[in-house]
């Protein structure tokens, strides 16, 4: 079996187990960007208590202008990381008032999908997840961004090679499911990661996609 083939039937299953994901709500662009950077090497409960918690202090973007980076990092800081994501939104929001005389990112949408990663790249601390996020949630555009469920999962199963990078991860699995099926694939995979192909002990005994899976073969069965 290809591994376009045997990434289709996984998302089948998954799908079948976890239902099918569909954005239900449309996103800024500006405030996916800033929570993105907020999510970095955290977990989703404490980058939602962060971008709450910067929000109910800064309603509007531009009122984060100019302010000292120390009081931002102790609005932020159960984020973790809380200076260096203070220093990396500062920077980027400066970066648009500098390149657009203003605050906002919907002007990416009138973009090509390559166009718009292209300008999101160019924002210092912006990297590939990020810029992968924005496109696929805010921006509806076909990206597969990669985050750490993902890269551990698909690495398992042997969608993308043991060397793979997340970066180069990004290409390789948006090559192997349709375009349409992106955010349903992204989210699904996740959910998986969480609950069943786990960072310490996957649970292979009851996981529903064991029969395309490598680590299962050569680890579990084998034994």
């Amino acid at each position: 079996m290809s591994l376009q083939a045997r990434a289709r039937a996984i998302d089948r299953v998954l799908t079948r187990i976890y239902g099918r994901k569909e954005i239900e709500y449309e996103e800024d662009p500006l405030d996916t960007l800033v929570e993105t950077i907020l999510s970095q090497n955290t977990t989703d409960r404490n980058s939602h208590r962060a971008f709450s918690a910067l929000k109910r202090a800064y309603p509007k973007w531009e009122l984060l202008l100019g302010e000292d980076p120390r009081r931002i990092a102790d609005i932020i800081r159960s984020g973790g990381l809380a200076d260096l994501k203070a220093e990396r939104i500062l920077g980027a929001l400066e970066h648009i008032r500098r390149a657009r005389g203003g605050l906002e990112l919907g002007f990416l949408g009138d973009m090509s999908p390559a166009g718009a990663e292209a300008w999101l790249s160019e924002i210092k601390g912006v990297g590939p997840k990020t810029r992968g996020i924005v496109l696929l949630f805010a921006l509806r555009m076909p990206a597969f961004p990669v985050d750490t469920h993902i890269h551990r999962v698909t690495k398992r199963i042997g969608l993308i090679g043991p060397k793979v990078s997340r970066e180069k991860a990004q290409e390789v699995l948006a090559k192997l499911v349709p375009i349409e099926e992106f955010y349903n694939f992204h989210i699904n995979i996740i959910e998986h990661g969480r609950a069943v192909c786990q960072a310490r002990k996957p649970r292979c005994s009851v996981c529903k996609v064991s029969r395309y899976c490598d680590y299962f073969r050569d680890t579990v069965r084998a034994r």
